[in-house]
């Protein structure tokens, strides 16, 4: 009786992120009365209401907040599987392997030369591998415990390093030969840059919000911030940079990572057993 068809998600989220019903029966390309008549049958089935409605639009009652945020899963659940399915029933496509831009130059070549030919690489900005891999974008993907979002994923170990703090050239952490988390930490001229959480949420400090290594790149270029990152990852570094290993910082392990099941499964698992 509760089971939802992907119809009336997709209606429900329309509504759910325009707040008006006019806006995404024009979004969804039908009428608005039958749209309205979805949304009251699904709340209807479900017990609760869903949105509060006024002349002016309609706002999210808290069951609503829930069903929006299992909604856009199940969605995009949905529309995975379909991408896998499509990708596993031709036989030619190459192998798609996501990692951010700036990885390791040489483990990359490394892991491509044991891998299928072909495979595409598909570069992407620090943690977007794991959407990459959940939406059926890409089979496999090259990602950093324990700063990646691994959560239903397979994988197996690459390799184990230390991490370096990016500075600017010209400032005086630049000329030391090694650093400590507390130091780098307590810098009033230059705050660690600060990267949203899973959640898409950024800690508290006074650095820079970043989304992305060039934007990151040309603050730190700027002597604007400083940023702790594995050893390897420096593969973007500038010539305005210099990086100094930080000794107490933990180790981060690159993995390869791929959806449970997966029909590359054995391939990468024989990858992995390959020494980097």
């Amino acid at each position: 009786m509760d089971d939802l068809e992907t119809r009336e998600l997709r209606y429900f989220v329309a509504v759910a992120e325009e707040l008006h019903f006019g806006r995404a029966a024009t979004r969804l390309g039908i009428a608005q009365p039958p749209l309205s008549r979805a949304i009251t049958q699904l709340e209807r089935r479900l017990g609760v209401r869903l949105l509060d409605r006024d002349r002016r639009g309609a706002a999210l009652t808290g069951a609503g907040q829930v069903l929006l945020r299992e909604a856009r899963t199940a969605l995009d659940a949905v529309a995975a599987a379909a991408r896998r399915t499509r990708r596993a029933g031709d036989p030619d496509r190459p192998l798609v392997l996501v990692t951010k831009a700036g990885a390791s130059h040489e483990l990359l070549r490394a892991l491509l030369d044991v891998l299928a030919d072909p495979v595409e690489v598909m570069l992407c900005e620090v943690g977007e591998q794991a959407h990459r891999l959940r939406d059926g974008q890409a089979d496999i993907a090259l990602m950093h415990r324990p700063f990646d979002d691994l959560a239903g994923f397979d994988t197996a170990d690459l390799h184990t390093e230390s991490q370096v703090a990016i500075v600017p050239a010209t400032h005086p952490l630049a000329a030391r030969d090694t650093l400590t988390l507390a130091e780098v930490s307590a810098v009033p001229d230059l705050p660690i840059a600060r990267w949203p959480r899973l959640d898409g949420t950024y800690p508290d400090g006074p650095g820079p919000e970043v989304r992305t290594q060039s934007q990151l790149a040309q603050l730190v270029a700027l002597g604007r911030t400083l940023l702790v990152i594995p050893a390897s990852s420096r593969a973007w570094q500038w010539p305005e940079h210099v990086a100094v290993p930080v000794v107490d910082a933990p180790d981060v392990t690159t993995v390869l990572a791929w959806p449970p099941g997966s029909p590359v499964e054995s391939l990468v698992r024989s990858a992995a057993e390959l020494r980097f």
